[in-house]
């Protein structure tokens, strides 16, 4: 399996039990982090070339995911 960077426990390492936990009580989180999941999948897949992407539309997932994990953090600190 391939290591995809940018994964939440990597981003926010002192609050990996944190997520976890919200992730098993809250579905309106468990969405948030699923769809920064898939996000940042899209965005490393197309970093790595495995899917073509516009640098236009490559820039766009970026920006969702950097949106989704500020969202995310509101709900961790």
């Amino acid at each position: 399996m391939s290591h995809t960077p940018h994964a939440l426990a990597e981003e926010f390492p002192a609050q990996a039990a944190r997520i976890s936990a919200l992730k098993e009580t809250d579905v309106h989180f468990a969405k948030l982090v699923n769809e920064y999941n898939d996000l940042n999948e899209r965005v490393h897949r197309s970093e790595a070339r495995l899917d073509l992407l516009s640098e236009d539309e490559e820039e766009l997932l970026r920006r969702q995911r950097s949106h989704l994990k500020d969202h995310i953090w509101q709900h961790i600190k």
